[in-house]
């Protein structure tokens, strides 16, 4: 039986990635024409772990600066999405390893300010850990957010 693979191993598995591709035709009804990024996790990981204390990003804002960084139109909302969600898992299971040194999963943000209920804990610990930086953190309709986000937001 094959043994399950860390969230550190798959961070580190860039799978030839980055790769920037033509947007396709299905895409190109929501995201325009021209080029998608496909970045490697690593490369979110990377970008995540640059927003300091007291600051946050989105996803959005990710997706901009590995587009930019890639000289694509954009960067692809899948899989950033999906290398951030590992990111935040590699992080934590380095937290429960004792390593304090790790990527603040809980200053990125789905857009609009919300917080993602897929990261490890849940929103209580995302509320705890944004909220002991001094972010105002409330509950509007099903949705958790960062109150003000847009005060916060860093340019990379």
């Amino acid at each position: 039986m094959s043994k399950k693979k860390s969230w550190k191993a798959k961070l580190l598995n860039s799978k030839n990635l980055p790769q920037v591709q033509p947007i396709t035709e299905k895409m190109s009804h929501r995201w325009g024409t021209g080029t998608v990024v496909i970045p490697a996790p690593i490369e979110v990981d990377a970008l995540m772990r640059q927003v300091p204390e007291g600051k946050l990003i989105t996803i959005n804002e990710l997706r901009e600066a590995l587009a930019k960084k890639h000289g694509a139109s954009i960067g692809c909302p899948m899989t950033t999405g999906i290398f951030a969600w590992v990111a935040a898992h590699a992080a934590d299971e380095e937290a429960q390893a004792g390593k304090k040194d790790i990527t603040p999963y809980w200053r990125t943000l789905k857009a609009g300010g919300v917080l993602n209920d897929k990261y490890p804990g849940g929103i209580e610990n995302l509320k705890y850990l944004l909220e002991s930086e001094g972010h105002r953190v409330v509950q509007k309709g099903k949705k958790w957010k960062v109150e003000n986000f847009e005060q916060a937001l860093i340019n990379l």
